[in-house]
């Protein structure tokens, strides 16, 4: 007797997937290390040396051709960083109430390279890197697209923009 054609069709499709999944395990190795982010608070320097307390000299926000800075503008902001690199950063505008944004800084390690990173508050499940200087009384971030937010018209809504904040220890 032969075997029933669904027989072959399944001892068919049972060998091409096993063929498939040996192919997979073999081709998925952790060869690629360099690909790995690690997130560490020592980098470029301890996240623990940004203890204390600073006052911006600046607190830019800006997208497209609109540019506020907070500072600039007779307001203030300050930010309070815990050892742990845990933040508060307070803004004080002078059009509108002051409030308080905070979040973590760490350090993510790339291709044997440190970015200074910040992850916010309002979304744990994500952070953004930032240029930066530090000379031990003055620390200065620089972030792309989409690394802050502020309600450049006032109404309510926070827009997603570039920061650049200028902070000296006090």
């Amino acid at each position: 007797m032969l075997p029933s054609p669904k027989f072959i069709a399944m001892k068919t499709f049972t060998y091409i997937f096993l063929i498939s999944l040996i192919s997979l395990t073999f081709s998925c190795n952790s060869d690629d290390d360099e690909d790995i982010q690690v997130l560490t608070k020592d980098g470029t320097f301890q996240i623990s040396e940004l203890t204390g307390t600073w006052e911006a000299t600046k607190a830019q926000f800006s997208v497209n051709t609109v540019s506020v800075d907070v500072v600039e503008d007779g307001g203030t902001a300050s930010m309070s960083v815990q050892s742990n690199g845990r933040f508060t950063l307070t803004l004080d505008p002078v059009d509108r109430n002051a409030y308080t944004v905070s979040g973590e800084m760490f350090w993510e390690e790339w291709q044997q390279t440190f970015y200074f990173a910040i992850v916010w508050d309002d979304y744990p499940d994500d952070w953004d890197t930032y240029g930066h200087t530090f000379d031990g009384t003055t620390l200065s971030l620089n972030g792309g697209t989409d690394t802050g937010e502020y309600d450049f018209n006032n109404d309510g809504d926070m827009e997603a923009c570039s920061v650049h904040f200028i902070l000296v220890r006090s």
